[in-house]
């Protein structure tokens, strides 16, 4: 589907119920910049929504809703004026933006962007209808079963199902006019086993682009096998030693450490406002020369991925860190501005109520040339980490706490135990700077992703091959 047709589709969906026009609203834009005002856009949005959880082998809840809104913004130098409204209508919008435009200053001429080709990556059909009522009970029903029938020691499961269908519109002084269609979806299975008094979760799932049909049977039985083997391991696990020692991240979600260490420290903002460890360093070593960060919103069907940011702007695949040296940042309309860069495609923003910011879509390191099993072999003694529940990362000193939820000691080149209580701890361009080893075998997550910032969450991806750092501080029970 091209530029045009989602245009037209999004038109028929947000402004023709609307009784809304382009040129009405050509019209607000231009009484906006006659105030003052260097930029502004309306950012439309429609979005049905569902999720139905399971509990003790019983649904448990349902819901559905249909929400929408517009949020207005003008732009005067780097002041930024926001409103929104839940109610679509032409005076809803005009009184949004007489209340954004409390901004002007002097304005400044903002050239007119070029439309970029436009190509759909995932289907603009509503995956709530892929399936009805009764089959998404089922669904919920058979992995629940396959579960408490995969290992006797079961004696919880649940598991919950969510979905969305949201149409995007955006209009900007600068000439953007785009459009975007967004199925959503995602699964996810939490199993808790018991085996001699002791009790241990394991957890799994996964989603994307994509219609319910994504979940076929081999896809629920391999969350099955995944969520159960995590809870076996911890059941099984010593408790984890500290101190300093090689660390080995696994291929694919352990890509999330790269995410919060190393990809927000990359966002234009903080770098505009000096406050990232990386602000003013690019040309600069930041990374060992094995490493290449790439942030992809363009691949196809993808939890991360979008035709065009919410900005209207066409993602793309931007090369932040080459063979170790910082190339660029991750931009937003207002950003990549005041900072003389290049969009990348990166504005993103929770809803029509949110102001728009730069954010990762798909970020992973690329692949290597090592073989994963002579990585394993090159470590004395140290942590196998392939599995991360939650972390912090401080953006201005880049310093990271992570707590792996699957982990296993190595020993004289062999994985040997399991571990609980792992922490890694440890700074993001001094982690990276020590990788010695990269593996062949980059993986993506499968579709889990979700981040925050400032109040925001968005769908994103990570990724990664399997890597080897060579210091890590590891935060341990004993």
């Amino acid at each position: 589907m091209n530029a045009s047709e989602l245009i037209q589709l999004a038109e028929k969906e947000v402004w023709l119920p609307n009784s809304l026009e382009q040129s009405q609203l050509n019209s607000i834009l231009d009484s906006m910049l006659g105030k003052g005002v260097d930029f502004a856009d309306f950012y439309f949005e429609k979005t049905l929504s569902e999720s139905w959880s399971l509990e003790d082998s019983i649904v448990k809840g349902a819901s559905f809703n249909v929400g929408g809104g517009v949020g207005v913004r003008a732009l005067c130098g780097e002041k930024t004026g926001f409103s929104y409204s839940d109610l679509i209508s032409a005076t809803a919008i005009q009184n949004a933006a007489n209340a954004a435009v409390t901004v002007a200053g002097t304005a400044r001429p903002v050239n007119a962007v070029k439309p970029a080709p436009i190509r759909a990556l995932y289907s603009n059909k509503n995956p709530l209808d892929s399936l009805d009522r009764n089959q998404k009970v089922a669904m919920l029903e058979k992995i629940d079963r396959m579960a408490r029938q995969a290992d006797s020691r079961v004696v919880d499961a649940s598991v919950s199902l969510a979905g969305s269908w949201k149409t995007v519109l955006v209009l900007a002084t600068d000439g953007t006019l785009s459009a975007d269609i967004r199925p959503l979806v995602r699964l996810s299975l939490s199993v808790i086993l018991q085996q001699d008094g002791r009790r241990e979760r394991g957890g799994s799932g996964g989603g994307g682009r994509r219609s319910y049909e994504l979940f076929d049977d081999a896809t629920l039985k391999q969350y099955v096998d995944d969520a159960i083997k995590m809870a076996q391991v911890n059941l099984e696990a010593r408790e984890a030693p500290a101190g300093t020692m090689p660390v080995v991240l696994g291929s694919g979600w352990p890509g999330v450490l790269l995410h919060e260490a190393v990809g927000h420290g990359l966002e234009g903002d903080f770098n505009r406002r000096g406050t990232s460890n990386y602000s003013g360093r690019i040309g600069s070593q930041v990374a060992s020369p094995l490493c290449s960060i790439v942030d992809d919103g363009t691949l196809p069907d993808l939890r991360g991925s979008l035709t065009i940011d919410d900005e209207g702007t066409p993602t793309g695949t931007t090369m932040l860190v080459e063979k170790g040296i910082l190339k660029g940042y991750l931009q937003d309309k207002l950003n990549a501005r005041l900072m003389g860069a290049e969009l990348t495609g990166n504005g993103r923003r929770e809803s029509y109520a949110h102001l728009p910011m730069p954010r990762m879509t798909n970020t992973y390191l690329l692949a290597g040339q090592d073989d994963p099993a002579d990585i394993i072999k090159s470590v004395k003694k140290g942590l196998y980490a392939v599995n991360f529940g939650g972390g912090q990362v401080d953006i201005t000193s880049g310093k990271f706490v992570f707590a792996a939820s699957e982990a296993y000691m190595i020993e004289n080149g062999k994985v040997t135990y399991p571990v609980k209580g792992a922490t890694l701890i440890g700074n993001g361009p001094e982690a990276m700077s020590k990788v010695s080893m990269l593996g062949h075998d980059l993986a993506l997550d499968k579709g889990v992703g979700t981040c925050g910032k400032e109040g925001q969450s968005v769908p994103v991806g990570v990724g990664q091959p399997t890597l080897k750092v060579d210091e890590l501080v590891v935060g341990g029970t004993r």
